[in-house]
């Protein structure tokens, strides 16, 4: 999507003080774990000096480490959602005063001031602004379940981009009339939660800004859809827990690094 105003983040408001002392604590425990791995052997190198007796150093590669990262990650994550029925997804906007949050500014206002000037030349430029509602489409049509079929269709038929593309190029394309039924669309696609947002995008005059606001609120919508995803799969996760941690462990120590191995006994 192009130029989000925000950043997604996992956690609750803020990722809290326990859930940082839990991963630190197995991040700590993988390397205590490591850590003794490497003593044992150097111990059992130094008792002999037969080249059986010890194995080489096996390289450690970029993709063991990320997916030793990955797992643990990933059951931190799931055993969190499984136990705190208040976890929810949420946006976290960079600090304004921040050098990235002053960039993005900076490129997203870019971004928009050149749409507004092709929309105002003489004659108008189509272009960008058709394949935002050509992005718009793709992310309505993420929203529908199996059988929401006659609305696919219909955003099928009115934000058909090379149809579009035909109309603009005989002047005769109607850029706030697809932004209004878009609109109207999120209106019937997102939660209650989201319908101020909606009054206010139809309250919004400007079309650059109508277009901007757009992406803000289907970013809102997303997340909304991903978090009732998260209440739905909850039941089912806590019922899969204890197996699910059991299976990530062992591959957790299937695929931690080892820097060195243990000979057998000779």
């Amino acid at each position: 999507m192009p130029f989000n105003g925000e950043k997604q983040c996992v956690g609750e408001d803020q990722p809290s003080d326990s859930d940082s002392s839990r991963f630190s604590e197995s991040m700590a425990s993988l390397s205590d774990y490591e850590c003794s791995r490497q003593s044992f052997t150097s111990d059992s190198s130094s008792k002999s000096s037969s080249p059986t007796s010890t194995s080489p150093p096996r390289v450690v590669t970029f993709d063991e480490v990320m997916a030793a990262t990955r797992n643990l990650s990933n059951l931190t994550l799931a055993h969190e959602i499984a136990v705190n029925e208040n976890f929810q997804l949420k946006q976290e906007a960079l600090p304004e005063n921040s050098l990235a949050g002053r960039v993005k500014h900076i490129v997203h206002q870019a971004f928009w001031d050149v749409l507004d000037s092709e929309l105002n030349a003489d004659p108008p430029e189509f272009e960008h602004a058709i394949k935002l509602f050509e992005e718009i489409r793709e992310i309505l049509l993420s929203f529908l379940t199996p059988g929401g079929n006659r609305l696919r269709n219909q955003i099928c038929e009115v934000l058909d981009t090379d149809l579009i593309r035909q109309q603009a190029e005989h002047s005769a394309v109607d850029i706030q009339g697809l932004a209004n039924y878009v609109i109207s669309t999120m209106g019937k696609l997102c939660a209650p939660v989201r319908d101020n947002d909606i009054r206010e995008l139809k309250a919004t005059g400007n079309i650059v800004e109508v277009l901007r606001q757009i992406f803000h609120v289907l970013d809102l919508m997303k997340m909304d859809m991903a978090n009732f995803t998260i209440m739905s799969l909850r039941p089912h996760l806590q019922r899969q827990l204890v197996e699910y941690e059991r299976t990530k462990f062992q591959e957790i120590l299937e695929e931690t690094p080892r820097k060195a191995k243990v000979a057998g006994a000779s």
